[in-house]
């Protein structure tokens, strides 16, 4: 992952501050339970037109607040002044390069006890550059994870929260520290959920198969992008559905989506080579296509690209 190199100013207690001057206390209630909830939202430059284009920017900002409402929170911005935020600490960036929007809400209050409602609410919005989050180009090495995916009934996955990504953390450095680039979760049910912190999906067949939004995931934006894209405008068929754990070993591709990590095939789960162990031809076509439409380049999907400049 690039180094984290943040703008000069955030949005922070209603204003925009230095970052800096951008603290918390360490009574503050998100910092002792984890309850916060966040989106990851990137920005592309895009030198032809010297702008940078906030990809999909309003569906980011409607997961939040609908999952704002799991965990009971009322903050004073609106739906449209978070979108406005999110652009304006972008602006006030300067950046010429690809970057990362952070928009969190926390429960803010200085006080204790694991509850939720009754407890207040605040936002703030930060903004770094970002380049690969992982290798998109060679193919990633994964293992299963022996951690679990956390259930919807316990943590849910869906709301992206802050204190869930113990989780996600758990996982990845397991399999890092193994010699992997990656981690695949499986449920409690042994059926796939999704890797660390991005869905998969695999190629089996001529079709296209990814989990459920009913499989203790994150349902994503580039997920949701992903699929859209392989339907429509490169007429695969695409198949929402369990997904067991030997058929990651013998799918003709594999694939994660993510805002991190973009469209970035695997080459091998468990140490077994998928296809011929280098990035399959779909997943090459979904990469090449996801880059052109985040870029702009694509006028049927040029409305999902807000430009910050």
């Amino acid at each position: 992952m690039a180094k984290m190199e943040p703008a000069a100013v955030v949005y922070f207690q209603g204003k925009y501050v230095p970052t800096e001057q951008a603290k918390i206390s360490v009574m503050t209630h998100a910092f002792n339970y984890g309850t916060g909830l966040f989106e990851g939202i990137r920005g592309y430059y895009v030198q032809d037109v010297d702008n940078i284009l906030i990809f999909r920017l309003e569906e980011h900002v409607d997961r939040m607040v609908r999952n704002m409402n799991i965990l009971c929170m009322e903050i004073d911005e609106t739906h449209e002044q978070i979108s406005e935020i999110c652009c304006e600490v972008a602006r006030r960036s300067g950046f010429r390069e690809g970057i990362y929007i952070r928009p969190i809400c926390y429960k803010s209050e200085l006080s204790l006890g694991p509850k939720l409602r009754g407890v207040e609410s605040s936002f703030c919005c930060y903004v770094i550059k970002l380049g690969d989050y992982v290798d998109i180009q060679k193919g990633l090495d994964v293992v299963v994870s022996s951690w679990r995916r956390l259930s919807d009934n316990a943590i849910p996955s869906r709301v992206k929260s802050t204190g869930s990504y113990l989780n996600s953390s758990l996982a990845a450095t397991e399999a890092k520290q193994a010699g992997f680039d990656e981690a695949i979760f499986l449920r409690e049910d042994g059926t796939v959920a999704e890797g660390s912190a991005m869905n998969l999906f695999m190629v089996a067949q001529g079709k296209l198969v990814t989990t459920p939004p009913n499989s203790d995931i994150l349902v994503g934006i580039t997920r949701n992008t992903v699929i859209e894209l392989a339907r429509d405008e490169l007429g695969i068929e695409v198949i929402e559905r369990p997904i067991a754990r030997t058929e990651l070993y013998v799918c003709d591709e594999l694939f994660f989506t993510g805002t991190g990590a973009q469209v970035a095939p695997v080459r091998s789960v468990d140490r077994r080579l998928i296809g011929a162990g280098q990035p399959g031809e779909l997943s090459k076509r979904l990469q090449e296509l996801y880059f052109r439409v985040v870029q702009g380049k694509v006028e049927k999907y040029r409305n999902w690209c807000t430009p910050v400049y």
